[in-house]
């Protein structure tokens, strides 16, 4: 079972085998987290995500899907990036936001990798409520059969931290 633990600041300043990007299924860069990883992980990202675009996902990255990349000058070996979906009080969209976590663990297992840093998924522009969200990351990475030993939570604000705090008890 993997260790969990919660980090305040930036993700794109983790030392992990991989750092999860809260991508949009454009995985051409954006705001947020996947600008921040974009920026500070250079142009050899944006170059493998242009590769995968052309070849794998023409139609850009499924919500709830995850691919892996170069980590560029990030301190990791691999960017995973997951499409998170965007809440809805009509639509219940959890097992999507679920299997973010889900698959971007079962990427980095496919590329035997045992640390990684998971930003909250959905949270931001796409609005999930922090709460929800860190409580459906906590209990997904809890009961995903994987080799990750390691699982980092890494918000960036008091709210957030606060929330995954309770989520993990």
């Amino acid at each position: 079972m993997a260790e969990l633990t919660l980090i305040l600041g930036d993700i794109t300043g983790q030392s992990v085998d991989a750092i999860v990007n809260a991508a949009n299924s454009g995985l051409l860069g954006g705001g947020g987290v996947d600008g921040a990883i974009h920026r500070r992980g250079g142009p050899a990202i944006l170059a493998e995500c242009r590769d995968l675009r052309a070849t794998r996902y023409p139609d850009g990255l499924p919500a709830g899907q995850a691919v892996a990349t170069t980590a560029g000058d990030l301190d990791a070996r691999a960017v995973i990036h997951t499409v998170g979906p965007v809440y809805s009080t009509t639509t219940d969209r959890s097992p999507i936001l679920a299997s973010c976590y889900r698959e971007s663990l079962r990427v980095a297992d496919d590329l035997g990798l045992v640390s990684v840093a998971f930003p909250a998924i959905s949270t931001g522009i796409y609005g999930w409520p922090i709460d929800d969200g860190a409580g459906i990351a906590v209990r997904t990475v809890r009961a995903s059969q994987t080799s990750v030993a390691d699982v980092r939570f890494v918000v960036f604000d008091d709210r957030a931290r606060a929330a995954f705090a309770d989520a993990l008890g």
